[in-house]
């Protein structure tokens, strides 16, 4: 799978709304009393464990994509990586259960919970007494008092990447005692949850210097399972050793060494003996499940000599015996290199077979992002068009199925199957109908046969960029793909007819006629033919993205269509096209959120003049938004009732999809191979890791029976 995401809670988000007129968005689901959130579409897979059938001690090999630039979750160049340090090195006020839901950690809250609303909303924090950071100072109301400040975006010289929530805190004072926390806002905030967590020693977010260079390299004080020993950048590792002050559960492994491993390389890795633990694509994960396999006639090829017949082995046989001495010669060094990988490849496969694939889904989701600043995308319609033209279900089945994972389209732009805000919003815009995609483009006046001017050849693209030729008609080499001119068109003025389960701005107005069986006409408009730019990284982590787009591009051209797909570096993709606004269509994911009333704003808010004439687009990287779905974003985070909460979320979710900037299309798959007899660790997916339970099984010990029901800590 791809790698072209943003980071767990690195941002904030906002949304994108309809043309006030047009738009009325049917009943939400959820208005009734069945609670449309459901259940996780997968479960955690993680072989959980007690604790007590764990072995004391051992080191965690755990591969990961990059030493990162900083420990700081709240710093801009923090990633991946620099979360999973702390979730295993600092304090969370909350954390993630088994269905995304935040769950007070209890390591480190007695409790905590709205206490006064009037005048102001006051939370008030009873911390666990035994909290202590590594240097044996106790955590207190000092700490939360740093934090708030170095993050409340009123002192300019703290380099942070977000102040949301800290920015409505006024004021943070001990309560009775020294455990106690009193944090009083200036504005309601139902996200309160959301803070602290992590919450940073007050060494780090005391002053502008420690915060912004303090914790970089390095973590002195922590207050976790684990400290960090050791980040070494030029060997690629962070070592994380148990923390002797911890006074939870103790750690069961003596030491979790996170190892920089490309993917492409993992596979070789595990079968190396160097790592125990390692997010792998599908390619891999099907190497790992054939290894485990008994071997039989049946069992499918893979490796060097996969792709050979019997005929070309044959044929290979007859050259190296032939009478040409030059070919026998060259055709006797590729059979002994051949045969040389395919002893490689099999004591690899030897190797794997100690490891088993542990999936679930991750807690992210892919999308078709639609950039409606320029182009025909512009046009309300043919984004609509577009949408309505994809067979979401067929999507998610063509990367999950052959997984075994659920393969249902996601139903939200602001959470998933499970998750408190979630419910399929999906009919705002409407399922899958060629007819209807067909009857907006044409309102849009889109006419089939029209004129299409020559165009000039221009060069093939920017630098790292290559343009794709519609010669090729594989995954990965796909363009122009358009049709032949024919049709009609309806005329403009007509009123918006009602579908059941849709918005009327979904639709074509009434009367709007859809070409009949003319699938192959080319659309046009000006004088130019509708061919959309469609972008991709190039990088082989990337196949997935490339097969999934290759589906939408045929199912666009059924509608009249067509797609030019542009391949450039995995590099370039983020920075120089999608957060540049240079594409119409592109591939690319965003994370889930307990918390889409803060996080999920500025991802949809409607883009705003700069000062300097630039448009501040924050997260919005389609560029559509509108001023009703911020405010349905305001008035979320700004009630302390959740069901009202829960309510406009809802409500915003669906005029997003009746806005059609962004198709969610499926949650991502989550795939790692693991060491059979490591426990309590795998595919976490909603869950917040429990890191204190993770460890290898003692001898002859069998792990938990059963599903994991809420991650290890369920195995305690």
């Amino acid at each position: 799978m791809s790698q072209h995401g943003v980071g767990p809670r690195a941002i904030t988000r906002s949304v994108a709304f309809l043309t006030a007129g047009l738009l009325a968005v049917p009943a939400l689901a959820g208005c009734g009393s069945e609670d449309p959130s459901g259940k996780p579409l997968a479960g955690q897979d993680i072989q959980p464990a007690p604790r007590d059938r764990i072995a004391d001690g051992g080191t965690l090999r755990w591969a990961v994509d990059s030493v990162p630039d900083t420990l700081n979750t709240f710093q801009s160049d923090a990633d991946a990586t620099t979360t999973r340090v702390a979730q295993a090195v600092l304090p969370s006020m909350f954390r993630m259960d088994a269905s995304g839901r935040p769950e007070r950690n209890p390591d480190y809250l007695e409790s905590a919970e709205v206490v006064e609303t009037e005048p102001k909303q006051v939370v008030l924090y009873k911390l666990n007494q035994q909290a202590v950071w590594s240097d044996g100072r106790e955590i207190g109301a000092a700490d939360f008092a740093a934090q708030w400040r170095a993050l409340s975006g009123k002192d300019t010289a703290y380099w942070t990447a977000r102040n949301a929530g800290y920015d409505r805190i006024q004021k943070i004072e001990r309560g009775d005692s020294a455990l106690e926390v009193r944090v009083t806002f200036s504005r309601p905030y139902a996200d309160w949850r959301s803070l602290f967590s992590p919450l940073y020693p007050k060494d780090v977010m005391g002053t502008p210097d420690s915060f912004n260079d303090g914790a970089r390299k390095k973590l002195k004080v922590t207050a976790g399972p684990f400290t960090v020993k050791r980040a070494d950048r030029e060997d690629g590792e962070i070592t994380l050793a148990r923390n002797p002050r911890w006074w939870g559960e103790p750690a069961r492994l003596s030491e979790i060494v996170l190892r920089t491993v490309p993917r492409d390389k993992r596979a070789a890795e595990l079968a190396a003996g160097t790592l125990d633990l390692a997010e792998i694509d599908p390619a891999a994960a099907r190497r790992i499940t054939l290894a485990a396999r008994p071997r039989s006639s049946s069992s499918p090829l893979m490796g060097p000599e996969a792709d050979r017949s019997a005929a070309d082995s044959l044929r290979s046989w007859a050259v190296a015996n032939g009478s040409d001495e030059d070919a026998a010669d060259e055709e006797t060094v590729a059979r002994k290199k051949l045969r040389k990988a395919a002893v490689k490849y099999a004591r690899q496969q030897r190797a794997l077979s100690g490891f088993e694939v542990r999936k679930s889904l991750e807690p992210a989701y892919t999308q078709l992002a639609l950039n409606g600043a320029e182009g025909p995308l512009t046009d309300e319609r043919v984004r609509r068009a577009v949408a309505r033209a994809l067979d979401r279900k067929e999507i998610a089945q063509a990367v999950l199925k052959p997984l075994g994972l659920p393969a249902v389209p996601v139903g939200s732009h602001l959470a998933l199957s499970g998750q408190a805000h979630y419910a399929d919003n999906s009919g705002a815009l409407g399922g899958q109908d060629t007819k209807e995609a067909q009857a907006l483009l044409a309102d849009a006046g889109w006419v089939r046969g029209g004129p299409v001017k020559e165009k000039k050849e221009e060069a093939a693209g920017s630098e790292g960029e290559e343009a794709v030729d519609s010669g090729e008609d594989n995954e990965d080499n796909k363009a122009q793909h358009g049709p032949d001119p024919a049709g009609h068109l309806a005329r403009d003025g007509k009123q918006y007819q009602r579908h059941q389960g849709g918005a009327p701005g979904a639709y074509a107005p009434r009367g709007t006629a859809a070409p009949a069986n003319q699938e192959a006409a080319r659309l046009a408009k000006n004088g130019k033919a509708l061919t959309l730019r469609f972008v991709l990284p190039s990088g082989p982590g990337s196949r997935t993205l490339r097969t999934v787009a290759d589906r939408i591009s045929r199912m666009l051209e059924r509608v009249g269509i067509g797609t030019e797909i542009s391949k450039v570096s995995d590099e370039s993709y983020f920075k120089d096209h999608i957060a540049s606004g240079q594409y119409d269509l592109a591939l690319y994911s965003w994370p889930a959120t307990a918390y889409p009333a803060t996080d999920a704003r500025p991802v949809f808010a409607k883009p705003v003049p700069a000062a300097d004439g630039s448009l501040n687009v924050e997260q919005n990287y389609t560029r559509v938004g509108t001023d009703q779905v911020d405010q349905l974003f305001d008035e979320a985070v700004a009630t302390l009732d959740e069901d009202e909460s829960r309510s406009l979320i809802r409500k915003a979710d669906s005029r997003i999809w009746a806005a059609a900037g962004s198709i969610p299309l499926f949650q991502r798959p989550q795939l790692l191979a693991a060491r059979k007899n490591l426990v309590n660790a795998g595919a976490f997916g909603f869950g917040t890791p429990v890191y204190e339970d993770m460890g290898f099984l003692k001898k002859g010990a069998k792990p938990a029976s059963g599903p994991s029901a809420k991650g290890s800590s369920s195995a305690r």
